[in-house]
């Protein structure tokens, strides 16, 4: 086994904000299936709707809360989550984008690859759809915005650009 890069920085959900959204989404499932069960509606397919919606909450609640268990780890090789799951190799990196107007998630930013990578979601901490690779939501913005001028520093050093 090799020897395992050095971190150079992570980005951790903040717990205060990880509870409120997993407390928020799974209080909307709840509130869903009690809806539905005092005071159901007259059309059978209106009922069997909330219960739908009100099971698909509370299993994403689930998903958000399991997701947000893990980190997210810059090292000199990529990005990757504390279970070992590459997110982009630091070799197919663009660009990366933290401006007011990019489409990111809250406190986050986007990684601009060169290759698709398929898609993948951990709700809450980061997604990836083609050659995207988008980081933030429930996480602190200083760890984020530390991670992207982190990765834009080796990105420019990477391509002769100088420092950042």
């Amino acid at each position: 086994m090799s020897e395992d890069p050095e971190i150079l920085a992570v980005v951790r959900t903040s717990a205060p904000r990880r509870w409120l959204a997993v407390g928020v989404q799974g209080f909307l499932g709840l509130l869903l299936l009690w809806v539905a069960g005092t005071t159901p509606p007259e059309v059978l397919g209106w009922q069997v709707f909330l219960i739908v919606m009100g099971l698909a909450w509370l299993y994403m609640a689930n998903r958000l809360r399991v997701a947000t268990e893990a980190q997210l780890e810059l090292t000199a090789d990529g990005l990757r989550d504390s279970t070992g799951r590459v997110l982009m190799p630091l070799a197919q990196v663009r660009r990366v984008e933290r401006g007011m107007f990019a489409f990111k998630p809250s406190n986050g930013f986007v990684v601009h690859g060169t290759e698709a990578l398929g898609r993948a979601w951990a709700p809450g901490l980061w997604w990836r759809l083609g050659r995207r690779v988008a980081v933030g939501g429930v996480t602190a913005a200083s760890e984020t915005k530390a991670m992207a001028e982190i990765m834009s520093a080796l990105i420019a050093q990477r391509d002769g650009t100088g420092g950042m």
